[in-house]
């Protein structure tokens, strides 16, 4: 066995202890680590936790909030990343096709059921926002499952068991590393798939308007909804306020449908950009209703257009 197979075993160990300890915890106990370990990881040095990042990206799409409300947003995205980590390592267990009412509000549901019983496909959109794996997750249970798209991990005992997790709820997992022809197989068999539209495409995306700024955006999402005749559905699993349920112990989480985007409402030459701009447009819009709940780290505005920088470096 070579150094890199020891470590990954090492790795596989230690995560399976830390799910065991999270699985026998009580939520209440649960609830305090989370809001420990998020308090830790906030006062580390900038340099380790990324926090200029983070405040560079907030001040930027909120201009009126005060130091004060930066901070208690990247607080409150580290607690909400860490229930995260907790809530998927119980979602196995306490996430069902018959405990989902009592978990779930389902938000605009006549609209999304809707769309998908029309008989097109569907590409379902989310972005680092909100708990992505319940959202995902909980269409499986309700008999709807899809494609999803997800990055393989470089441990292959870790992406066996995310794989295992991912996939048992009916949903099947398409690889990034191929991700462009196996989409395109999941659309023509099944007709619907799942993926993150939030990410940086890169200085030969297209540039739409994210929180005010030009955030560069995959094209393949608006092409794939133009040449299948595709549905764009906006949404995600925004966690609510803490109310107590003694039947299942969880809080509350909302469902929801930000958008119903019909590709058949976008024509002519300017169709992929306008496309690309109304989704991108919806997730700023569910972000801005749980603004701690977005993963701000994330460098979402790293390209810029050209013009802006070829103006750069004539000033340089």
């Amino acid at each position: 066995m070579d150094a890199r197979q020891l470590r990954y075993r090492v790795e596989y160990g230690v995560f399976c202890a830390v799910i065991f300890i999270i699985q026998a915890l009580p939520l209440a106990a649960a609830e305090r680590l989370t809001g420990f370990l998020a308090g830790v990881v906030h006062r580390l040095p900038p340099g380790i936790n990324r926090r200029r990042v983070a405040e560079e990206n907030i001040r930027r799409s909120f201009p009126e909030f005060s130091d004060e409300q930066i901070d208690a947003v990247i607080l409150g995205m580290w607690n909400h990343l860490f229930r995260m980590v907790f809530e998927v390592a119980h979602i196995r267990r306490r996430l069902r096709l018959e405990t989902a009412p009592r978990i779930l509000d389902f938000h605009q549901r006549e609209e999304c059921v809707r769309a998908i019983l029309s008989g097109r496909r569907i590409l379902f959109l989310g972005g680092h926002f909100g708990n992505w794996e319940i959202s995902v997750n909980t269409f499986g249970h309700f008999g709807f499952p899809m494609g999803v798209i997800a990055r393989d991990l470089d441990n292959p005992w870790l992406h066996r068991w995310f794989l295992d997790y991912r996939q048992s709820s009916g949903n099947w997992i398409i690889s990034k590393k191929g991700g462009g022809s196996d989409l395109v197989r999941s659309l023509e068999t099944c007709g619907m798939a799942s993926l993150l539209c939030d990410q940086d495409a890169g200085p030969r995306g297209i540039f739409t308007e994210f929180f005010g700024r030009p955030a560069s955006t995959f094209k393949s999402i608006a092409l794939l909804a133009l040449e299948y005749d595709a549905l764009i559905i906006v949404g995600g699993g925004i966690r609510k306020p803490r109310t107590e349920d003694t039947r299942t112990g969880w809080v509350p989480f909302e469902l929801a449908t930000q958008a119903v985007i019909d590709s058949r409402d976008y024509q002519g030459a300017d169709a992929i950009r306008q496309i690309t701009q109304a989704y991108t447009t919806a997730l700023e819009q569910l972000i801005r209703r749980a603004q701690e709940q977005y993963f701000w780290v994330h460098r979402r505005w790293k390209s810029e257009p050209r013009r802006r920088r070829q103006t750069k470096r004539r000033a340089a």
